[in-house]
């Protein structure tokens, strides 16, 4: 499945319906991937409820409490495990706008096992060219 296609993100998820509950983890996060294929940019947003992505789409959601935005190429280095994305964020390679206090609260999920067992499975089913 391509990398960032609807299949793609309805099958993230999917595997996140495993994960634990973190209550309090919960915020509607908008995404921009910069500089994708073709050019121009990739959106889409998440609806993540106590830890776990409940939905996501193709597209913006202007109710979303903030955005994150990354280069294509560094979403892929992130999940791959290249890029951490706390380092990315602290080199200015991850931006934050809107509500960062509650986007942050979902960082601590991307330093979780359950997060990264996810990840490597997610990284084996996808199409990144």
């Amino acid at each position: 499945m391509k990398y960032a296609s609807q299949e793609w993100l309805d099958r993230q998820t999917e595997l996140q319906q495993s994960f634990a509950v973190r209550r309090g983890a919960t915020a509607q996060v908008q995404y921009r991937l910069t500089n994708a294929p073709g050019g121009g940019d990739i959106r889409y947003y998440a609806d993540v409820r106590d830890g776990r992505a409940v939905a996501q789409q193709l597209g913006n959601e202007p109710a979303a409490d903030g955005t994150m935005t990354s280069s294509f190429a560094d979403s892929i280095a992130m999940l791959r495990g290249e890029l951490a994305p706390t380092t990315a964020f602290m080199e200015g390679r991850i931006k934050l706008t809107g509500n960062v206090a509650k986007l942050g609260k979902l960082m601590p999920l991307t330093q979780t096992a359950e997060y990264k067992r996810h990840l490597t499975q997610l990284c084996e089913e996808t199409d990144f060219s």
